[in-house]
């Protein structure tokens, strides 16, 4: 149904667009990105901080796109840590007017295949807000556990939220 793609010079246009469209979307859940990453250039520079990222083994970003070859989302496997831990953490945003089409699940899915196949992680964490029902969803639907949950943790938009914390390990 869907399919993952590291990001490439040539996703630039595309990605700026998604990410245009989708910014106050975004913005209502999660931290703004900085003014700079928006202006002329910033994405541009954002995909070759990815490619340097995936280089050094210290992150993954993927760009989800549906079989109309649409950009719907983005998935991310961050601060990657290899020795003693194998794991990274996990992130996923789908564009608004894709919401509610099972693209996030899916594309979580693919992610772990590649994290727990290619990439030879052990365990992939993942934060979410409590009032965020269709990201815990997202998560228990692709065996993800909740192991805890911090108070006033992180702060958007000047409000602070609790977050709770979910593991996946590899089967």
């Amino acid at each position: 149904m869907l399919s993952l793609s590291s990001i490439q010079a040539s996703d630039v246009e595309a990605l700026e667009q998604f990410e245009l469209e989708n910014r106050a979307f975004f913005e209502r859940h999660i931290n703004a990105r900085p003014a700079s990453y928006y202006a002329a250039g910033g994405i541009a520079a954002a995909v070759r901080e990815s490619q340097r990222a995936e280089s050094a083994d210290s992150a993954y970003q993927f760009l989800v796109r549906n079989p109309a070859n649409e950009l719907v989302g983005r998935v991310n496997l961050t601060r990657v840590r290899r020795e003693n831990f194998h794991s990274a953490e996990l992130g996923y945003r789908i564009g608004q007017s894709f919401n509610g089409r099972g693209y996030a699940r899916e594309a979580v899915r693919l992610v772990l295949e590649v994290a727990f196949g290619r990439l030879r992680l052990r365990r992939i964490e993942a934060g979410v807000r409590p009032d965020n029902f269709a990201s815990v969803k997202v998560l228990a639907h692709n065996g993800f556990v909740q192991f805890g949950r911090s108070t006033r943790s992180f702060q958007v938009a000047g409000t602070w939220h609790d977050l709770l914390h979910f593991e996946r390990h590899e089967s």
